[in-house]
């Protein structure tokens, strides 16, 4: 089972960090066969599989390792993954939506158009690698962290977001529409690029040189004008 770890209490109006998953994994079962819906997989390694196209959906993965596995079309709707590790996977496609990740660490993925809307992710940590176009619309992230990553157009538009962390993180032309930020702490972001939704940016924190950086959106948004 995965241990979780816990900061100490914040500061007086310090945004409280998230929690990391410290995901420890027993010893694994190799598993070469493919996937089924509502399949039930505990303590089994997917190492360099091809789940491409398969069929997961509402299937649960307990202390499981998915590695360098390819993820295109794959379907994992309503799927729950609790207390696993994700590295080096690839995909275009990954359906996702309205799944479950709970103490997850997700490595150095290489995926583009992710579906998750509706998911709920709850100690998540994002470490590496590129995810481009990620829908996370109408998704709960609580104790979520994106790390060293680059995020190409992700789309939070109606998420809620409770102590989320962007750490040397990329953020290109995110969508923040009708999302509730609670703690997220967007400093670590650079670039820090919002297409839209400014206006639901109460309850993050950012920089002195990211208030700068946006000042023109804000700034559109408010109907100023800046003239020389």
């Amino acid at each position: 089972m995965a241990r979780r770890a816990g900061g100490g209490p914040p500061g007086k109006g310090a945004v409280r960090a998230a929690r990391r998953p410290e995901v420890r994994l027993p010893d694994l079962e190799a598993y070469d066969g493919g996937l089924a819906p509502d399949g039930d997989y505990d303590g089994l390694e997917f190492r360099g599989a091809d789940l491409t196209g398969q069929d997961g959906a509402g299937a649960r993965f307990m202390d499981c390792a998915l590695r360098e596995c390819a993820l295109d079309d794959v379907s994992l709707r309503r799927a729950r993954l609790l207390d696993s590790a994700l590295t080096g996977v690839r995909g275009v496609g990954t359906d996702l939506a309205e799944a479950t990740l709970r103490d997850v660490e997700l490595t150095d993925a290489r995926l583009g158009g992710t579906q998750m809307h509706g998911s709920v992710l709850e100690r998540v940590w994002i470490r590496g690698g590129k995810i481009d176009f990620l829908n996370l619309r109408k998704a709960t992230l609580r104790d979520v962290v994106f790390e060293g990553c680059v995020l190409v157009e992700p789309d939070f538009a109606g998420a809620r977001l409770e102590r989320v962390e962007f750490a040397d993180c990329a953020l290109r032309g995110a969508d923040f529409t009708a999302a509730a930020l609670t703690d997220v702490d967007l400093r670590g972001a650079s670039p820090l690029e919002i297409a839209d939704g400014t206006d639901r940016l109460a309850g993050a924190v950012i920089s002195p040189g990211q208030l700068l950086d946006l000042a023109p959106v804000l700034a559109a948004r408010l109907g100023i004008r800046v003239e020389g």
